[in-house]
């Protein structure tokens, strides 16, 4: 909005406001008023998740240092999806339809993620909604975004073929090309991409959403993840270094740096109230949106296959609860003492700053190593 008027409308007659065409200006912006919001607005939200009586409630099978957490107002996220909202409205150019697609995606899995914390909330308990309605809800989701990149590609804005870290010239697409020569067959030509978009997706909500659950971790983790996006998204979108890059210039993709500024403001602010001991917890309408958006924003740029990196530690812990379930289906053993991976290096004996600490540590350097892939080609 600020962005339309001021530059817009209002820099024909003050030359001063041209700095707000600048990208690299509005992010700055962007990232700074979600922050500020976050910080101002904190207090209000917790104060009256209080009033609601929106606590959080422990599983009784998890370390038992968690129990004095119970009562702990949950459903924060809300706080993160008003922070990172505002200032992309302010500060984007609301006329490039991918910065509706990934903030409509992030409201989207956080309306999921609401509706999950509600029903715990309600019936006071730790299950929210079903595994397979949460599940299908997500896939609904992560289809309509498959299918909207589709629509896109059809007219020459987007492109269905991945980028492969490390190798420039191999360049798969996801489109059988064959199909598209049969009229009737055409659309499911595209299914391939679209299965691929919902795994993407879907897995990056639910990698954070597994991670959430202690103070501070998975938005920290966050953070360095929507970091890592700015840089992969800036670059994407600039004409220069994405020639440099060797990478698929798209010139949508530019303005989506500044949704990325804005999540990371958005973080850090909400990270002032849930580090340790936290004050509130993000809750399911948190974890599922930011993990909707990061995914959806790895598809938009060609990331697919560097998300692992920018996001390592939500991988890792993912990983660990496949295999956890896994192992005990097949062989009736357990390889962590428990999931998700956290939970087994509090069983160890770390102390929960020690682990919170040292997976940030680890998300740092998975997000640096992704960087670096872009030159390592």
């Amino acid at each position: 909005m600020l962005y339309w008027l001021l530059y817009q409308k209002l820099f024909p007659y003050f030359r001063p406001f041209r700095i707000f065409r600048y990208l690299t200006f509005r992010t700055a912006f962007a990232t700074l008023t979600a922050l500020l919001i976050g910080l101002v607005v904190g207090p209000y939200v917790i104060q009256k998740l209080r009033e609601f009586q929106i606590g959080q409630y422990i599983r009784e099978e998890g370390p038992q240092a968690h129990q004095k957490k119970a009562g702990t107002p949950t459903m924060g996220g809300v706080l993160i999806a008003i922070s990172v909202l505002l200032p992309t409205l302010l500060w984007a150019d609301l006329s490039d339809p991918l910065i509706w697609m990934v903030t409509l995606s992030m409201l989207a899995f956080a309306a999921i993620g609401f509706t999950d914390d509600y029903i715990k909330v309600a019936h006071k308990r730790n299950l929210g909604l079903t595994g397979r309605a949460k599940l299908g809800l997500q896939i609904t989701v992560s289809a309509c975004i498959g299918c909207a990149l589709v629509y896109l590609e059809m007219q020459g804005s987007y492109s269905t073929r991945l980028v492969v870290p490390f190798l420039k010239r191999f360049r798969p697409d996801l489109v059988i090309t064959s199909l598209q020569h049969v009229p009737h067959m055409y659309y499911l030509s595209f299914l391939p991409f679209l299965l691929f978009t919902v795994l993407v997706i879907v897995g990056s909500s639910n990698a954070v959403n597994l991670t959430d659950g202690l103070d501070g971790l998975a938005i920290g983790c966050t953070i360095i993840a929507a970091g890592a996006l700015t840089v992969l998204t800036y670059v994407s979108g600039h004409v220069v270094f994405a020639d440099y890059l060797e990478l698929q210039r798209m010139p949508l993709v530019g303005e989506l740096t500044v949704f990325c500024g804005a999540m990371v403001g958005a973080s850090i602010g909400f990270l002032w109230y849930n580090a340790h001991p936290a004050e509130v917890f993000m809750g399911d309408v948190g974890s599922l949106g930011l993990g909707g958006a990061i995914g959806t924003i790895a598809v938009i740029i060609k990331q697919e296959l560097l998300l692992p990196f920018i996001g390592g530690i939500f991988v890792l812990e993912a990983l660990s609860v496949i295999l956890q379930v896994g192992s005990y289906k097949l062989r009736k053993k357990r390889i962590f003492k428990m999931a998700p991976l956290h939970h087994h290096f509090e069983l160890m004996g770390w102390s929960e700053s020690k682990v919170i600490a040292r997976f940030w540590i680890g998300a740092l350097v998975f997000a640096l190593f992704a960087l670096t892939t872009l030159k390592l080609r």
